[in-house]
């Protein structure tokens, strides 16, 4: 192993102060941990179910990831498990691969993150638009509630990858084969939730609703299915899932299951970060943690792992501050769970569908989407392309979706940001392409001269930035400047040139020379070089000594020429000098 390479692994594993930070606040930490639990056995019970592989395989998702994301992830606050978002993504894995290929997914998933961890790839969560996160949000709490249908209603899970078409089918054997059994336990688990949640925010509903439904159903012999038999423990880790000639048929889904548990993982440490003082995430050791959890948890037949933004937000809530809660939470609920599987196996399907109904009513924060809908109509755009995508299509296509279109409609901001004014020699009036006035050149000429000047010098004033996605609306209106002889353009208010602006300008520097009009440069920044000099245009200015460092001297150059042309009459020497001065002062000022 390189020298470099070693060093950016050192850089991710967990360092003493992570342990010192552990016995700071051991009883706060440890009572964060147990309510962490409480709430998370539901949950993990849940999404297990809904992911296709059992309740048991997310209860062994949150006990191996939360251990092991909590020692290696980048949060000292951040709690790890199944969650709903990879669930959906999991679903058409199941449907198309098998348990077996879920397995394997999530192995090469946790290789693929502490890949993008060695890459520092972490810190790109930072350009990822709040309109692409609240509209992906609100898909996924659409598309959990939706895998809810055929459980709340009581009837077998159809056929299909895509949640419309399984919720349409479960509605329509409901419909042909009713029974309220299910959905009223559904409901009422739901609903104390939701209820219960606003007037007694400390007491965990999940856990009375969940409990009050089994036993209910226990009592009256209702004919609700429950979860079925669990393991007493953790299977021994094995790699006998794994088949060698199905890894290129899974590379696709494993990058998905990757991208997704990175983008999760980042947004809850992010939140978290918001919800404290004085804590931050180091986002390289969170994809790192992330992946050593992926990497483990197959072994043990769990699921695929990401952060739980619900979970993390419920340890920092009740004063976790230190890793010691999450281990705490995952230790928790191995003795809850595997002490007593034969209680846990007898909660009904439907109060688990109850659960994560109203955790994906409570994951849409409505302020929140009200706002950002309202801020731009870009916002509202984004916002909903990437709910509608989330729904329809998959979470990290909708992502990609919502970031494209994010990025295009920046892009088209910046473009109109972008202008160019044709500035009046003698009057200082911005007129032609774009709003505002231009800043005239000093009067000091006489009125013969000033309009043999106005004859034949253009002056126009470019601002903002010259790139792709203005450049072409440049080039045209440069393209068709007419009965002139000299066009001035002052760039010193230019913020930035790329390779498709500076081909702009070259070109329409070559179309002007060839019509016989000479094109002048001004104020040129030293940053902007670079872009002009690699496509040539900066050498065809400076060809003929164009470029000059302020607009004054350029006016001074563009008179010699009219001069040498027979244009202008000579010079009158020192007057002409002051007044260039003059001009060159009222220049700096303006710039």
């Amino acid at each position: 192993m390189s020298t470099s390479l070693w060093g950016r692994v050192r850089a991710l594993l967990p360092v003493r102060a992570d342990f010192v930070a552990m016995t700071r606040n051991p009883r706060r930490d440890l009572l964060a941990g147990l309510t962490v639990a409480i709430v998370a056995l539901p949950l993990a019970l849940g999404f297990g179910v809904s992911s296709g592989l059992g309740a048991g395989a997310g209860l062994a998702t949150a006990v191996v990831a939360g251990a092991l994301a909590a020692v290696f992830g980048g949060s000292n606050l951040q709690v790890s498990g199944p969650t709903g978002a990879m669930t959906v993504v999991l679903v058409p894995i199941v449907a198309e691969h098998g348990p077996g290929g879920v397995l394997t997914v999530g192995l090469m998933a946790g290789a693929l993150l502490i890949g993008l961890a060695l890459l520092r790839a972490g810190r790109s969560m930072r350009y990822v638009p709040a309109p692409v996160v609240e509209g992906f949000t609100f898909g996924i709490a659409g598309v959990i509630a939706l895998q809810q249908v055929p459980n709340a209603l009581g009837v077998a899970v159809a056929e299909g990858d895509k949640v419309l078409v399984v919720a349409w089918r479960a509605v329509r054997e409901f419909a042909a084969h009713p029974d309220v059994t299910a959905l009223s336990v559904t409901v009422g688990v739901a609903g104390l939730m939701l209820v219960g949640a606003r007037r007694f925010p400390a007491v965990p509903f999940s856990v009375v609703a969940v409990a009050l439904a089994t036993v209910a159903v226990q009592v009256f012999g209702l004919g609700a299915e429950p979860i079925g038999a669990l393991p007493a423990g953790l299977p021994a880790p094995s790699l006998g899932f794994l088949e060698v000639s199905a890894l290129g048929s899974l590379v696709a889904p494993a990058v998905a299951v990757a991208a997704l548990a990175a983008l999760e993982s980042l947004l809850s440490a992010t939140v978290a970060d918001g919800m404290t003082v004085g804590q931050r995430h180091d986002p390289d050791r969170e994809l790192f943690g992330q992946g050593i959890a992926n990497l483990a948890v197959p072994l043990f037949g769990g699921v695929p792992a990401t952060a739980a933004i619900a979970r993390t937000a419920v340890n920092v809530r009740t004063g976790a501050s230190s890793r010691l809660a999450a281990l705490a939470h995952a230790a928790v609920l191995a003795v809850m769970v595997f002490a007593a599987a034969p209680l846990v196996s007898r909660i009904p399907l439907a109060a688990l569908a109850g659960v994560l109904l109203a955790t994906a009513v409570r994951m849409v924060a409505v302020g929140a989407l009200r706002g950002m809908a309202r801020a731009t109509r870009s916002d509202a755009v984004v916002l909903v392309l990437t709910a509608a995508a989330t729904l329809v299509l998959d979470l990290v296509l909708a992502v990609v979706i919502g970031l494209v279109v994010a990025g295009a409609l920046a892009l088209r901001a910046v473009a109109g940001e972008a202008r160019m004014d044709r500035v009046d020699l003698r009057e200082g009036e911005g007129t032609g392409v774009g709003e505002g006035t231009g800043v005239g050149l000093p009067d000091a000429h006489g009125d013969e001269e000033h309009a043999l000047l106005a004859e034949h010098i253009v002056a126009y004033r470019i601002e903002g930035p010259l790139f792709f996605a203005g450049a072409h609306r440049f080039l045209l209106t440069l393209s068709e400047v007419a009965d002139v002889r000299v066009v001035v353009l002052r760039m010193s208010r230019v913020t930035t040139v790329d390779a498709s602006g500076a081909l702009m300008l070259k070109d329409a520097v070559h179309r002007l020379n060839r019509r016989g009009i000479a094109v002048l440069a001004s104020g040129i920044r030293p940053g902007q070089r670079q872009a002009l000099e690699s496509v040539g245009a900066l050498e065809l200015l400076r060809r003929e000594g164009r470029e000059y460092a302020t607009t004054p001297e350029a006016i001074a150059g563009a008179r010699d020429r009219l001069r040498e042309a027979g244009v202008l009459a000579p010079g009158h020497g020192p007057a002409e000098a002051g007044a260039s001065a003059a001009a060159a002062a009222a220049e700096e000022a303006a710039r």
